[in-house]
């Protein structure tokens, strides 16, 4: 209507509106051209990053692969590309999330309590937190043969820790059975993924942080702190016995062997006495006069030497005891 009107009023004045319609239909012809070769252009030109991969599907069905680089296709929606990370490890975080990144990360735990609390064996409870760390090893595996890989992987993920967690006690999960429980899980993960054939390789499982529920917190680190202590002293047991016994082991070993000696000596002097007390019985059995005043004789010399002073008096003299004067020697 508007349009017939103001043909009518153009008419009506006398101008002619044929070449201005010409001309704006030309510029439209050659807008929608140019509308048309850079819709192609873009849809047909695409660059594949060097951690990329380029999977090329035709009217939805797998196509082929782009490697790195400046690629061609045909214009969508005949084909459309979608770009994959093959080249570079991925992660998915589990029971918290990173903030911020840097030299000092900023982490936040809260609102993952669903995904990070966890039942031991021995039907404790554990706060469990940790990091995959994958590959796309296969994009058309990856975009084809499961439909939501990542929510796949975080649901495999949960499952495979949960059983590992479930199967251990809670020291051994607290301690001792980290490096057990990230192998564990990094081989059910990885048996998962390939059961599924979902073209995603396990790098890494990292157990970021696993501690007791903070309501139990304080209780279990004192109960820590009382093992440590029970170590400690146990330690220093076992430090002061090797050295106490060795020691006494070697002071028994020598008083051992100086008794053995002192037991030989006294033997060997016993039977050297012996052995002279036969030699003497046998020579006073052969000459006893002459070897009782041998004996005496001897018996007089060891005698002699001891004494200080000697007093040689007639053995018929009387009352010589007053001259004597016997008190001054004991002076």
């Amino acid at each position: 209507m508007a349009k017939i009107e103001i043909e009518d009023m153009f008419n009506d004045s006398g101008i002619n509106m044929g070449p201005v319609k010409e001309k704006a239909e030309k510029w439209l012809k050659v807008f929608f051209t140019w509308v048309i070769v850079f819709w192609a252009i873009s849809t047909t030109i695409y660059q594949v990053s060097p951690q990329e991969t380029g999977v090329v599907r035709q009217f939805g069905k797998f196509s082929r692969t782009a490697n790195p680089g400046l690629n061609f296709k045909l214009p969508a929606p005949l084909e459309t590309v979608v770009l994959v990370p093959t080249r570079e490890q991925l992660k998915e975080e589990f029971g918290f999330r990173t903030v911020k990144s840097g030299v000092r990360s900023e982490y936040n735990n809260k609102g993952f309590d669903q995904v990070r609390i966890m039942l031991t064996g021995d039907l404790n409870v554990a706060d469990v937190q940790w990091v995959v760390q994958y590959r796309i090893s296969d994009p058309k595996k990856y975009l084809f043969n499961v439909r939501n890989p990542k929510e796949t992987l975080r649901d495999l993920s949960e499952v495979s820790m949960r059983k590992a967690i479930g199967d251990r006690l809670v020291d051994e999960v607290l301690t001792s059975g980290r490096d057990e429980i990230q192998i564990e899980v990094k081989e059910s993960l990885q048996n998962f993924m390939d059961l599924y054939d979902s073209g995603i390789s396990i790098d890494l499982i990292q157990l970021q942080d696993v501690n007791p529920p903070p309501s139990v917190k304080d209780a279990f680190n004192e109960v820590n702190e009382a093992i440590q202590q029970k170590e400690t002293t146990i330690n220093q047991a076992r430090q002061e016995y090797n050295q106490r016994v060795p020691l006494a082991r070697g002071q028994a070993a020598k008083l051992i062997s100086e008794a053995e000696g002192y037991a030989t000596k006294r033997v060997n002097e016993a039977r050297g006495d012996a052995s002279r007390f036969d030699q003497v019985r046998e020579a006073w059995e052969k000459a006893q006069e002459v070897t009782e005043i041998r004996l005496y004789l001897e018996a007089m010399e060891e005698l002699i030497t001891k004494i200080s002073k000697i007093i040689v008096i007639d053995g018929d003299l009387n009352g010589v005891l007053p001259f004597l004067n016997l008190g001054e020697e004991k002076q």
